[in-house]
């Protein structure tokens, strides 16, 4: 391919893509996103790049998106929604109308499906449930053409400008911090994943269904984790251990008063188990192989660094 590939990708306004387009554009691609409105961030800055109005429901937008795309990668989900239908209207639905204007507008191009190492145990709550389908809905689009389908499912992601994971670090601003589980769970850096995932767009590797980890893909414990964060803000708190079953109550809890109030928490019953599950580990048969990329940033460089942001950006004092 002579000319810099066209790469399409939908979410680029979240979190990740946010991150994925800045390094997509540093690698050289054309970027085409899919948006509601005219957007901006601060990463975005002197970088060009196409912007088509619409979202996963409008058809039109769809077309105009992936027509002579050389890359499709979709990003766009929902996190926390009311309901398991809610989930799947967005997570699977989604991933099914974009995957199929693809095959017919961007008929060579590779799909790309960004879904979530929940997806592993979708037993566990509506999310995992959602992304699991979402995988499947894409699957059975590229059913005749396997060979353009990659899955890629990243553990919890952190860095500058993520609102979830900033909880952690508050928590660890505090004299006693809550532990709960005995399982480890592998997380990344946005940096990471973001470039593991444009090294996928830009036509690295085949296709198949990879998860990502950073440098320690066996992952970490609760403690380990809040402990490495308290360290980033120069704290030393004291760990109080929380029962499993204070937590799935805690977590029962929450979806009660979102229902009541018509919202839908981030925490819930669904969160609580996927929390309290004993392996979010990334094995080597799952792992994305080194020769596409290598994850460069372990937990206590991660940490210090979105730290540092969180500071600079005034998120915690």
């Amino acid at each position: 391919m002579n000319r810099a590939p066209v790469v399409a990708v939908t979410g680029a306004t979240g979190f990740l893509g946010v991150h994925l387009i800045a390094t997509l554009a540093r690698e050289g691609a054309q970027v085409r996103i899919l948006a509601r409105r005219e957007p901006a961030h601060d990463l975005w800055r002197g970088l060009a790049f196409d912007v088509v109005r619409g979202d996963l429901e409008d058809v039109s937008a769809l077309e105009r998106l992936t027509a002579g795309a050389d890359a499709i990668v979709h990003v766009a989900g929902l996190i926390k929604a009311k309901n398991r239908a809610e989930f799947l209207r967005t997570n699977q639905d989604g991933t099914r109308a974009i995957a199929q204007i693809t095959r017919q507008h961007a008929p060579a191009a590779r799909f790309i499906a960004v879904s979530s190492l929940a997806a592993r145990e979708p037993q566990l709550s509506d999310y995992a449930a959602s992304k699991r389908a979402g995988e499947e809905a894409a699957r059975a689009v590229y059913d005749t053409a396997p060979n353009q389908l990659v899955i890629v499912r990243p553990p919890a992601i952190y860095g500058p400008w993520d609102r979830e994971t900033l909880t952690i670090f508050k928590a660890a601003s505090h004299p006693i911090v809550p532990v709960f589980g005995s399982g480890r769970a592998a997380i990344i850096h946005v940096a990471d994943a973001a470039g593991a995932i444009a090294r996928l767009a830009m036509g690295a590797g085949s296709a198949g269904l990879y998860a990502l980890a950073d440098t320690n893909p066996a992952g970490y414990t609760m403690a380990e984790i809040v402990g490495d964060a308290a360290r980033a803000v120069g704290k030393s708190p004291r760990f109080l251990r929380v029962s499993d079953r204070a937590l799935l109550a805690a977590g029962n809890l929450s979806s009660l008063w979102g229902r009541l109030r018509g919202r839908a928490p981030i925490f819930n019953a669904g969160k609580a188990r996927e929390m309290l599950h004993p392996d979010w580990s990334v094995g080597p048969n799952e792992a994305l192989p080194p020769e596409i990329y290598q994850s460069k940033i372990g937990i206590s460089e991660g940490f210090r660094d979105t730290a540092a942001w969180y500071k600079a950006a005034k998120w915690i004092a």
